[in-house]
């Protein structure tokens, strides 16, 4: 059987105001932007990351010895083996405050589901006339449209939220980023000639506005390919990773 033609059906959109969200194509709904920065009225900083694939006990941070000012962070995700194409991604980012009057005093880091969440304590050592900024601004915050922005955070990798490969029996593997999203928060809908998926990624901090809603199809049209309703379709969801397995059905040599 010939290679699966693919096809990331999510690209094609009728709404006029384009995609929900500009770091993830498949966001339909909830807290927009590959990080989140916001002030609790204790005084500290709440600091959300997406880094899908990195596992929830490889983040590494430090803040920055001389200033004061600035969280460093850092992870890699897992190989998914045989494929190279697909490979290791590297993060590297960071957070802080944005004013002079202030110093970093302590940071609580938690990764889960591919989502790095911080809490930034600080305190005032100076006293300053202007108003005091309080943080670096994140990158991409609050903005939409029908272009998908890069990772910004992604130094080695992809930088796309979307990953396929052709394997080598004529199946398809596809790797799609749900950050917030575990085991059992998904779900494929097999049909005559794509595959869709919905996932959600759930608020479990505190801090977190609300939860995330992914939407996405995949697949080919009837001119490239036969029905997949005999294909096998599987997957499974590893630190915000959606991973899908759609294999064809036995050959005729086989079945013989």
């Amino acid at each position: 059987m010939a290679g699966m033609t693919y096809i990331d059906m999510s690209r094609f959109t009728s709404n006029p105001a384009g995609f929900y969200a500009t770091n993830n194509q498949f966001q339909k709904s909830g807290p927009k932007g590959f990080m989140e920065v916001k002030a609790l009225e204790s005084g500290d900083l709440y600091v959300r990351v997406d880094l899908p694939g990195v596992p929830d006990d490889a983040i590494r941070y430090r803040v920055d010895a001389v200033r004061q000012k600035v969280v460093f962070f850092s992870g890699e995700t897992l190989s998914d083996g045989n494929y190279v194409n697909n490979g290791v991604r590297e993060y590297s980012g960071t957070t802080g405050l944005g004013c002079d009057c202030c110093e970093i005093t302590g940071v609580d880091a938690k990764m889960k589901d591919g989502v790095l969440r911080m809490i930034v304590s600080k305190v005032k050592v100076k006293d300053h006339e202007n108003k005091c900024d309080l943080t670096l601004p994140p990158p991409l915050t609050g903005k939409s449209g029908r272009i998908v922005e890069d990772h910004p955070f992604v130094v080695r990798g992809r930088k796309g939220a979307i990953f396929a490969e052709p394997k080598d029996d004529g199946g398809l593997y596809i790797a799609v980023d749900l950050p917030g999203a575990s085991e059992g928060d998904a779900v494929l809908i097999p049909q005559e000639y794509q595959v869709e998926f919905r996932g959600e990624g759930k608020n479990v901090s505190e801090h977190d506005e609300s939860g995330r809603l992914y939407v996405g199809r995949f697949g080919n049209t009837p001119e490239f390919a036969p029905s997949l309703l005999r294909h096998t379709v599987s997957g499974s969801i590893e630190f915000g990773v959606l991973k899908i397995h759609l294999n064809p059905p036995p050959s005729r040599n086989n079945e013989e």
